[in-house]
């Protein structure tokens, strides 16, 4: 996979060169190249930035420098034999990134970033783009950040770690928090290692019985457990045929009912009575 960042903070990805993704780069894994926006100015102040059509507050980033700057990394691109970019821009404005589309992203062989600062980059520019290929804006949460560096990070640290070889265990993806298929919707549970006790606390007993099925039946309850408390949105807005027979005991245990409207509508609903104790 190829990755071109194009930024006026070059130093903010620095730590692409470190942990697994640092690895993935080293190995040949994953090529990233990052671009300083500024090359691609031509007034004495490298200007990248200018005041908002209609008025208002802040400064929006100027069209000239972006697209010239990604002319000239599709060109470099494809000279060195890359193929099928997609353009990914964080905004707090784009679609919400989850590990679903970390997955999709994982199965492009180019992305090229676009991380703003200020108000965002005139709209032009993503409309242009957009006639050459794939776009997506992404959000990494309801919450504004001074740029989109920051949301980079967070973007190729989930896509990387997915791309074949990059994790020691290639199975260790599967049971995560909105792992595809029977996690989509749920949140790991806890996890222990050793000593079995630490300052007198002991593991759940289930996690030293060698027992794979009850072991497997006790995290799927935890992960119940964990996602009903700390994110209920997941369960009211999950499709109820993921929920299996034990699921769904376990699931009326912490309060939860099928809706009265019927299965066919599908999703859980919080019983008035809550817990049963």
């Amino acid at each position: 996979m190829r990755l071109d960042v194009v930024t006026i903070f070059p130093e903010y990805l620095d730590p692409l060169n470190v942990s697994l993704v640092g690895k993935a780069r080293a190995r040949g894994q994953l090529n990233v190249q990052v671009h300083d926006l500024r090359t691609w100015t031509y007034d004495r102040h490298n200007t990248v930035d200018d005041t908002p059509y209609g008025g208002g507050p802040g400064m929006v980033m100027k069209t000239d420098p972006w697209g010239d700057a990604l002319d000239s990394v599709l060109a470099d691109g494809y000279e060195t034999g890359s193929h099928a970019p997609a353009l990914i821009v964080p905004t707090p404005s784009g679609r919400p990134f989850t590990q679903e589309l970390a997955v999709e992203l994982s199965e492009r062989p180019w992305l090229i970033f676009t991380p703003a600062r200020y108000e965002g980059i005139d709209r032009r520019v993503i409309d242009e783009y957009a006639t050459r290929m794939p776009v997506y804006e992404v959000s990494i949460g309801d919450y504004v950040l001074a740029g989109g560096e920051a949301a980079v990070l967070v973007v190729t640290e989930a896509v990387a770690r997915l791309l074949p070889g990059v994790l020691g265990n290639a199975e260790s993806h599967r049971d995560d928090s909105f792992a595809p298929g029977a996690m989509a919707s749920l949140l790991e549970g806890p996890v222990y290692t050793k000593p079995p006790r630490w300052r007198e606390r002991g593991i759940p007993d289930v996690l030293l019985s060698g027992h794979h099925g009850k072991i497997a039946r006790w995290r799927r309850d935890e992960a119940l457990k964990r996602t009903t408390a700390n994110r209920p949105d997941l369960i009211e807005r999950c499709d109820p045929k993921v929920f299996d027979k034990k699921d769904r005991e376990m699931l009326s245990i912490l309060g939860w009912a099928p809706d009265p409207a019927g299965e066919p509508y599908g999703r859980f609903w919080r019983r008035p009575e809550g817990m049963e104790q």
